[in-house]
């Protein structure tokens, strides 16, 4: 039977839960004004959030990201929900990446300077889906 938390979960679970823990905080009295840029960058990669108050999607966005940098945090939730959860979350921001003019190069998926913040999140992707296909069963357990 195997442990809850592999020894080699732990570093790459502490750094992106740490990381989005901090995110996500750092969110929770975000200004109207801030509030509203950041909703409507959201809203151009993603339609269907235009339907949410800025001020509103901040404060999800911001309990969102709290709850998924403590999931990470805490050894008791299994690697496999907490990477699927991370997954899932990063898939949306690389999205966001992908849609968003002025974030690549012309015909490229290589970051202009302004990309660089939203194109560093692809690592999360990797984390996130390193995560489940480790736990994945397979035949050898």
């Amino acid at each position: 039977m195997r442990p809850p938390l592999q020894l080699r979960h732990v570093a790459p679970r502490l750094a992106t839960g740490a990381f989005i823990l901090n995110s996500g905080l750092g969110k929770r009295r975000m200004d109207p004004e801030s509030a509203a840029g950041l909703h409507g960058m959201a809203t151009h990669a993603y339609p269907f959030l235009d339907k949410l108050p800025p001020t509103t999607f901040a404060r999800l966005l911001s309990a969102g990201e709290t709850a998924l940098g403590a999931a990470l945090l805490l050894p008791v939730v299994p690697t496999a929900l907490a990477g699927a959860a991370l997954t899932a979350f990063s898939a949306g921001l690389v999205g966001l990446y992908l849609r968003t003019p002025g974030m690549r190069e012309e015909g490229s998926l290589r970051p202009t300077q302004e990309g660089t913040a939203l194109a560093k999140d692809v690592w999360l992707l990797g984390v996130g889906l390193g995560f489940v296909l480790d736990e994945a069963p397979s035949r050898d357990r």
